[in-house]
């Protein structure tokens, strides 16, 4: 049985999607920049692509800015936001466990004379409202706190911790990157009240490729690229049509039964923690409070020697982050995980297409796994 639960490194892309970029590709494939008729339909189609994903994140359509995924989205907020504040204070809030598409530019505002705060998680994961309460300071003009942890599972309060922020520090800026959150924990942008949030499209069953940064209203942002002024002369070059529309048609395809999808997600991956709970060897990491993230660990054991076993048995899991490549877990590390737990971890993330079967396979090729690699394990 093929059973693919790494979702959180990327998900197989909806028929829906499939179907929008293969149109774009061999019937709207026009410049949508240029005033012609060929240009003008693929404008069109880029628009209600823009509706689509707004419609989703719960915005307005004139306050999502395409991108090339989610990195690209978190390197314009971290680098736009220091870049017009810069003046007013040189403080930067973030956490130990963000992804290095947040943790990675943040070290290069180090370089270039900013203080970075690193905000340590609870030993599930978690980061409190209150250690984002102490790091506050009067020159701070940025925090950026992940929405959920892409190997923990654990969900952050980020609209209390973006109302603190505002409250305490007016002028500073909060982003989220929501890459892991968005049509997982369900959230309106509208209401969040943080100023920037990304979000990726192939983790939630779109192309590779597209992404989007929410700007709220009223924030003007330095351009992020120059060139031809597309996406309101921030974030200039010429459209990835293909990749946007089957973004706009993933996320039109998820939310007409998005509750019935995260409400049965979230009860396998309940199936799956008892299933490997019952397990003797297998210690499971972190909160894992969203709905479709699973880590566990199995002390001895080497992180790719458990991945290679399990995928021999037809089912694929990833070592934490799929960009992390090989390297030993941060956000393991940051929350205390014994090493030997670490090294021996994996994540198993779900999506709105794992099935009761799927789930129980995971479990049981699990259990072999224990016989295969463990000596003595029943």
């Amino acid at each position: 049985m093929f059973a693919y639960f790494d979702n959180s490194a990327t998900t197989k892309p909806c028929e829906e999607a499939v179907r929008a970029m293969t149109e774009a590709l061999t019937e709207d494939w026009g410049n949508p920049s240029s005033l012609h008729e060929l240009g003008i339909a693929a404008h069109r189609r880029v628009e209600a692509a823009r509706r689509s994903v707004a419609q989703a994140l719960g915005a307005e359509p004139d306050r999502v800015f395409f991108t090339s995924g989610g990195t690209e989205a978190d390197n314009w907020a971290v680098f736009s936001a220091a870049q017009r504040l810069g003046k007013r204070g040189r403080h930067v809030i973030t956490t130990q466990i963000e992804h290095h598409a947040i943790l990675h530019p943040m070290q290069e505002l180090e370089a270039r004379g900013f203080e970075v705060t690193y905000l340590a998680p609870e030993p599930d994961g978690s980061v409190s409202l209150e250690s984002l309460r102490a790091a506050l300071r009067p020159d701070t003009v940025l925090v950026s706190i992940m929405m959920v942890n892409n190997e923990a599972g654990s969900v952050m309060p980020i609209q209390s911790m973006a109302r603190l922020t505002h409250r305490l520090v007016p002028n500073a800026l909060f982003h989220t990157d929501a890459v892991q959150g968005f049509l997982k924990i369900p959230f309106r942008a509208s209401s969040l009240e943080a100023d920037l949030i990304s979000v990726s499209s192939h983790k939630i069953h779109g192309p590779k490729g597209a992404g989007a940064l929410y700007i709220r209203k009223g924030l003007s942002l330095p351009p992020y690229l120059h060139g031809g002024g597309q996406e309101g002369g921030r974030r200039s070059g010429t459209e990835a049509v293909p990749n946007i529309l089957g973004f706009g048609a993933a996320c039109a395809a998820a939310l007409p039964e998005l509750r019935q999808d995260l409400a049965r997600e979230n009860a396998l991956k309940e199936r799956i923690r008892a299933g490997l709970s019952a397990l003797e060897g297998v210690v499971l990491n972190g909160a894992q409070a969203a709905p479709h993230i699973v880590s566990f660990g199995i002390p001895g054991v080497r992180s790719q020697g458990l991945i290679n076993c399990l995928q021999d048995l037809g089912v694929y899991v990833s070592a934490g982050s799929a960009c992390a490549k090989g390297h030993r877990s941060h956000v393991l590390e940051a929350m205390g995980v014994p090493a030997a737990v670490i090294d021996g971890s994996v994540r198993a993330s779900l999506s709105r297409f794992t099935t009761e079967a799927e789930a129980d396979a995971l479990v049981e090729a699990v259990r072999e796994a224990l016989r295969r690699l463990v000596p003595g394990a029943k």
